[in-house]
C-alpha cells in the first residue's frame, strides 16, 4: 500500500471514530505531541489530555447522530512525512432532533513512527468576515 493509501485509510477510520462517537479510538490516530488548531473554543490545544477533553466536550454538545463528510481532499504523502487538506462538512443532531451543520476548513499533518501513522497537527477553521467579526457558515463548496 502507498503512503498516500494509508493516510486516506488513516483519514476514513477518523472520520468513522467521529461518527461512531469512539474517542478512545479517534484519539489513538494521534500523536502524542499533537498540537491543534481547532475553530471551536481555544486558540489551541497541546497533547493527547488537552485534546481529548476537547473531544469529549465536543462529542456531549450533539445529542445525536454526527455529520461529518469530507470533500474536495487532497493527500500529499512520502516515506515518513504526509500532509492533506480538504473542506469538512460537520455537525449533529441536536436535542430537538435538528441538524446543524457547517462547512470548515480542515489541514492536517501526518509522521511515521515505528511503522504506524499519526496525526501531529490539525487545523480546522471557518471563514469570517472582517468588516463584522462574524463567522460564515453558511457558505458551501
Amino acid at each position: 500500500m502507498t503512503a498516500t493509501a494509508e493516510i486516506q485509510a488513516l483519514i476514513d477510520n477518523y472520520r468513522q471514530a467521529v461518527i461512531a462517537k469512539d474517542v478512545e479510538k479517534l484519539m489513538s490516530f494521534y500523536a502524542d505531541e499533537i498540537v491543534s488548531y481547532d475553530a471551536v473554543k481555544a486558540l489551541q490545544f497541546r497533547g493527547k489530555a488537552a485534546y481529548r477533553a476537547h473531544w469529549e466536550e465536543c462529542m456531549e454538545m450533539c445529542q445525536g447522530a454526527h455529520k461529518f463528510d469530507f470533500d474536495h481532499m487532497n493527500i500529499v504523502a512520502d516515506e515518513h512525512i504526509a500532509f492533506a487538506h480538504w473542506l469538512a462538512h460537520c455537525g449533529g443532531t441536536n436535542d430537538k432532533g435538528e441538524t446543524q451543520a457547517c462547512w470548515m476548513r480542515v489541514t492536517a499533518c501526518y509522521r511515521r513512527d515505528a511503522g504506524q501513522w499519526r496525526i501531529v497537527h490539525e487545523h480546522w477553521s471557518a471563514p469570517f468576515d472582517m468588516m463584522s467579526g462574524t463567522t460564515l457558515f453558511n457558505l458551501e463548496p
